[in-house]
């Protein structure tokens, strides 16, 4: 127990500056919740609609792009500096086609909005908004590429303090131009998405300006960036990042699907959904965060072939996470009125989002296990049999339980949280399991797993 306690002290030292930067990217589109729901249900449904569907393709792209973390780590812990430096390069390559991609698909996605069943009012709201949501996805998924080399590197403090600042200045600019202070125009909706967009450029333009001027990091910054990309490295990360983005698609696309779902019953429903997303969105940042940690110093374990610490580093994070959700959960379960109003006015919307916070307070636990499992995987370079875990937990249990269950029960919306609860857990269960069983065919002698 004091070798898992250790280790826990290790991980929280390591990501808590990830967990706070994951926080305030978070924040961004809480900021954005709270501030337009004062403008009405209507408008807050249609930034919830945008919302699932931007963290659907922001999900995909993070877990694309989460082996910069943990190749750098690997590669640093090897002391192979020039490697470094190579794989910061080739994931911005990705960052950029991968980006460019996912915004084009993200504003084609528009133009068939009108067929998704949602409330054309809700629709109406949403068009300039989403453009400019759309947009901000490069220079968010920029960022990740930046923001994960620097903390695999041991530098995490001053990406965090730079999202901090983007909340900050999203929140100014917020003010400005949803409200038309300043002697501004009153945009509501669109004016936050202008903040939105210009908070991620000027984050992403400092992160870059930091780790350019500071001496830490010119020993492993690439030479050269315009390099005709190296298949061989697209082709290592891609054999990590893409189940890692089929994962995230699968988790996040089951919550998209949910908002549908919540869409078909009402403008109500689904600002009543928003809210409810947006504290436990808001809550899983910190998981979130313990498992980006985890696998980094999992994979930097396996680099130095110490592989006795791969239990103690996982359990000890698992243990973290769940004591973090328990708290939450209490807070949810008890004062989800009191959060519902500081989002939205309106008592129907405020009695809906209570009821959803306290499913919402159950499924945290198993939010947080399954998060922290498929880190602790990812880590391992195992990604395969845990897609195949997250298919099954969330497209052949969740999405058909949620629809069963809000659509064909009186239960409505609180059944579309309780089938992603479903799915939640068997998704926690399956992924402990796949980790105890790898982990015991790793003993301390043996050679580390081999990338790609």
């Amino acid at each position: 127990m004091s070798v898992y306690l250790h280790q826990a002290r290790i991980t929280l030292r390591l990501a808590l500056p990830m967990v706070v930067g994951q926080v305030s990217q978070m924040l961004l589109g809480v900021v954005d919740s709270v501030m337009i729901g004062r403008l009405g249900a209507v408008p807050l449904a249609a930034s919830a609609f945008v919302g699932g569907v931007f963290m659907l393709f922001f999900m995909v792209g993070v877990g694309l792009l989460l082996p910069v973390a943990v190749l750098v780590s690997r590669e640093h812990g090897a002391g192979k500096t020039h490697d470094v430096a190579q794989w910061l390069q080739q994931g911005t390559v990705l960052a950029v086609l991968a980006g460019l991609a996912e915004v084009g698909l993200m504003l084609a996605l528009w133009s068939v909005s009108s067929h998704l069943g949602q409330p054309p009012e809700v629709l109406a709201e949403a068009g300039p908004f989403y453009g400019l949501i759309a947009v901000s996805l490069l220079p968010a998924m920029l960022f990740q590429v930046f923001r994960q080399y620097a903390e695999a590197l041991g530098h995490p403090w001053t990406p965090m303090a730079l999202m901090l600042g983007g909340v900050a200045l999203n929140v100014g600019l917020n003010w400005v131009l949803i409200y038309g202070n300043l002697g501004a125009p009153a945009l509501g909706l669109e004016g936050a998405g202008w903040a939105t967009l210009a908070a991620r450029v000027a984050v992403l333009a400092a992160i870059i300006v930091w780790l350019r001027r500071t001496a830490a990091f010119r020993g492993v910054w690439p030479a050269a960036w315009l390099r005709w990309p190296r298949a061989g490295r697209l082709r290592v990360m891609a054999g990590l990042g893409g189940p890692a983005a089929a994962m995230f698609f699968m988790e996040v696309g089951a919550f998209m699907a949910a908002t549908l779902i919540m869409g078909w019953l009402g403008a109500e429903a689904l600002a009543a959904h928003q809210i409810a997303l947006s504290c436990a969105g808001f809550m899983f940042m910190f998981p979130l965060g313990l498992s980006m940690a985890v696998g980094m110093r999992l994979a930097k374990a396996a680099g130095e072939g110490r592989h006795d610490l791969l239990r103690p580093i996982a359990g000890g994070a698992l243990a973290m996470g769940w004591a973090i959700m328990c708290v939450s959960s209490v807070v949810f379960a008890l004062f989800g009125a009191e959060l519902a109003r500081g989002f939205v006015d309106e008592p129907g919307v405020i009695v809906l989002a209570t009821r959803l916070l306290v499913v919402a307070a159950i499924f945290q636990l198993f939010d947080a296990a399954q998060v922290i499992g498929a880190g602790a995987l990812r880590g391992l370079a195992d990604v395969r049999v845990p897609t195949m875990i997250t298919f099954v937990a969330y497209w052949v249990l969740a999405i058909p339980c949620a629809y069963g269950l809000g659509l064909h029960t009186s239960l409505g919306a609180v059944g579309v949280w309780t089938g992603l609860a479903i799915g939640l857990g068997v998704a926690a269960v399956l992924l402990a399991i796949r980790f105890w069983q790898l982990t015991r065919t790793l003993l301390p002698t043996s050679k580390p797993t081999p990338l790609g």
